[in-house]
């Protein structure tokens, strides 16, 4: 019991992380190109401040849980396990790509202003928006391969 309610912590943190990215990639990444730069910078300071801290205490604690469930089906079962593995693999370059890439563009542009803006904004905005979308579909890959783990374990 006590490791369906750990694998059933991690679904739920697991889904709030790739909620989040799918969100922002479905409604935001796709036609970030069309929004001018004042648009982008309140659009980006508003998500930014939504999000970051909430998300400093969601994705790790997914992780955490994550690892205790594939940790629980070591020796258990293979499938189960090995699925786990890849969840967690891409669950570990998602956060990556997140605090290496995501967050130091983040911090960029938390100090723009419409007058203050660099000149190779739209660079700097298509780099957030490649590496955003990489980041919902490691997390989508992430959750459906933690998901099907969860789903193949016989007890």
């Amino acid at each position: 019991m006590k490791n369906k309610i750990i694998q059933f912590i991690a679904l739920l943190l697991l889904m709030l992380t790739t909620g989040v990215f799918w969100g922002t990639w479905f409604t935001l990444t796709r036609s970030i190109s069309d929004f001018s730069s004042s648009e982008f910078i309140h659009i980006g300071n508003v998500i930014i401040a939504n999000v970051a801290n909430p998300m400093k205490v969601i994705m790790p604690a997914g992780i955490l849980f994550l690892i205790l469930s594939t940790w629980s089906q070591y020796g258990k079962n293979k499938t189960s396990f090995s699925l786990m593995v890849v969840s967690l693999v891409l669950m570990i370059v998602t956060l990556l790509i997140t605090v290496l890439v995501e967050v130091p563009i983040d911090d960029q542009i938390k100090t723009w202003t419409v007058s203050t803006i660099p000149d190779n904004w739209n660079s700097i905005r298509e780099e957030w928006g490649h590496f955003h979308t990489l980041r919902t579909f490691t997390s989508l890959g992430g959750f459906a391969s933690f998901c099907v783990g969860v789903f193949s374990w016989k007890d």
